[in-house]
């Protein structure tokens, strides 16, 4: 008889990639991970992972298991959504992966109202950008995605998935104070031509959002400074370094030597919720995403 929380294990370790990694969308340490792992490759007597360099891999027959591991998993949240369906209330474990402003801005009061009004839920989040979230949900590592795209660059719902519109995430330019373009309000891309950038680093939404952009209007971009937190790309403009494409979702007070103007037409995220079709009953998800709208109305 093969242990479902061992097959869980070696589920993880599939579709993280590492030990490590399985272990912290687990909640377990490494060593615990290991040791499931060991104790499935006793079970089945057949070799389970490899070392390869500093890390390990699946062997053939791990990756045919971890297959098996998925389906077995898929049916048991069936069976825990109808259960869950019939009390009629949010309980269980729920797992959250979040882009980084909406794990900010959006999940702190989310996840502290489900804790006060439904203590038997167990929400655990992770922050991860939203084109590697939407496929942990898919392959069943996470319960819940929130993510966005861009009217340019849309992010869409894989088969098996279901999603719901959460709100739009507004998102201005800003400038130093002293800016050639800091007086105008509102401004259209050709005017940022020639100027230094500040962005996300390649392989994030925005990044390809404002590449695609600059590139339409027959520039290269010039992206003078890349890094992932948007209150790191304030502080560079605010240091004359460049100037920055910033979501309003989480993005706080504006340090006092920045100006925020409105490009025209406006870029817009759109937010979403994710989830897997066999959850969609499930009250604790039903009830996350009733919270994440309203709080996304009110941000």
């Amino acid at each position: 008889m093969l242990d479902l929380s061992r097959m869980r294990a070696l589920h993880a370790v599939s579709v993280h990639g590492s030990v490590s990694a399985a272990a912290i969308a687990l909640g377990y340490t490494p060593s615990a991970v290991s040791q499931a792992i060991a104790k499935l490759e006793r079970e089945t007597r057949t070799p389970l992972l490899e070392r390869r360099g500093r890390g390990v891999v699946l062997t053939d027959a791990a990756v045919r298991l971890a297959d098996t591991a998925r389906e077995l998993l898929a049916l048991v949240e069936r069976a825990e959504t109808e259960l869950d369906e019939r009390r009629g209330l949010p309980t269980g474990r729920l797992t959250v992966a979040a882009f980084p402003t909406a794990a900010r801005d959006l999940l702190p009061g989310v996840l502290a109202r489900l804790a006060r009004e439904h203590p038997t839920v167990d929400a655990r989040m992770s922050e991860v950008d939203p084109h590697l979230s939407v496929g942990l949900v898919a392959r069943g590592a996470v319960d819940l995605a929130v993510a966005h795209d861009w009217d340019i660059n849309p992010l869409p719902a894989p088969e098996g998935m279901e999603r719901a519109t959460l709100g739009e995430d507004r998102c201005d330019v800003i400038v130093p104070r002293g800016h050639r373009l800091a007086g105008r309000g509102v401004i259209v891309a050709t005017d940022l031509v020639h100027e230094h950038w500040i962005c996300q680093p390649p392989g994030t939404v925005c990044h390809d959002w404002l590449v695609r952009t600059l590139r339409a209007t027959g520039h290269e971009p010039d992206l003078a400074h890349q890094v992932a937190e948007f209150q790191t790309q304030l502080a560079l403009v605010d240091a004359g370094l460049g100037i920055a494409l910033v979501p309003r979702l989480g993005r706080g007070a504006l340090p006092s030597g920045v100006v925020a103007l409105r490009l025209d037409p406006v870029p817009v995220r759109r937010l979403y919720a994710y989830w897997r079709v066999g959850a969609a009953r499930r009250p604790a998800i039903t009830e996350t995403v009733r919270l994440l709208r309203a709080a996304a109305a009110a941000a």
